[in-house]
């Protein structure tokens, strides 16, 4: 398993409820807008405005990252819908377990266990221990795999962001065409095309505060809340194993855990 990959990615995905229930909010709130707050529900579909914000943020964003960034973003997408069952009680009890063995000096227990052992993260810190590795060699090595699962979660979380303010501005550009139409349809007193470029300048910006504020704009946010959450989690396991490096009794790395996991379920956990 690649050490980018998910730290705890064998666990039993669970759905997202929270994610199911915004977007059946945000349907019915779009029914309420397209059937009571209109005259009529069909002036709502303009299919040259959702071409012009849909292909101009599409376009947009091809020239802003490159095609492999752009497909890791879309790849995670299932990540809104299907969470992790991030369970730190879980590494909190292998972190104990470890930390008894190698108190008593059982380093084959120990190599035993890291076989077992599904969290590629824990595996590596684990490993470390048992090599005596220095302790400042394993902060170090730790600190740059959560740098960089952070880095690259980021950096999937701000292709949404970056779509969220590509478009209202291309909903802005679909309002300026109809605008310019429109002034023509005026000077040749075409009452037809002047309401058709009407609808189409209105509705682009429309869709693009819809797209931005209702799809981009919080799926950016779940993706950073996850990203925290697994951050948090690693930031245990580290602790742990620099505890065990570090020859501390496994009562003591318990009782320390155990205030990280009061912490985590206050703060973070849903």
């Amino acid at each position: 398993m690649k050490p980018n990959q998910s730290i705890l990615k064998t666990l039993p995905k669970k759905i997202n409820y929270s994610t199911a229930l915004g977007i059946l909010l945000s349907i019915i709130l779009f029914l309420f807008i397209v059937l009571f707050a209109a005259n009529d529900p069909l002036s709502f579909i303009n299919l040259t405005g959702l071409v012009i914000v849909i292909g101009g943020t599409v376009a947009a964003i091809f020239l802003s990252y490159p095609l492999r960034d752009i497909k890791h973003g879309l790849k995670s997408l299932k990540l809104i819908f299907f969470y992790e069952s991030l369970n730190p009680q879980r590494e909190a009890n292998e972190i104990i377990a470890v930390s008894q063995m190698w108190f008593n000096r059982d380093k084959l227990a120990i190599e035993n266990t890291i076989d077992n052992i599904n969290n590629p993260y824990l595996k590596t810190g684990f490993q470390l221990v048992v090599d005596n590795t220095p302790i400042d060699d394993i902060l170090s090595l730790l600190k740059w795999r959560i740098a960089r699962l952070r880095a690259k979660e980021k950096a999937e979380a701000n292709i949404f962001y970056t779509l969220a303010a590509y478009s209202p501005a291309f909903g802005m550009l679909g309002t300026l065409i109809g605008m310019i139409n429109m002034l023509q349809m005026i000077e040749f007193k075409d009452i037809a095309g002047i309401s058709y470029n009407m609808g189409t300048a209105l509705i682009t910006t429309f869709y693009g505060l819809i797209m931005a504020n209702l799809i981009f704009h919080p799926i950016a946010i779940k993706m950073e809340r996850r990203t925290e959450q697994r951050i948090m989690i690693m930031s245990m396991v580290m602790e742990g194993i620099t505890l065990i490096a570090d020859r501390r009794s496994p009562s003591f790395i318990r009782e320390t855990l155990k205030s990280f996991i009061m912490h985590y379920d206050n703060e973070l956990k849903d």
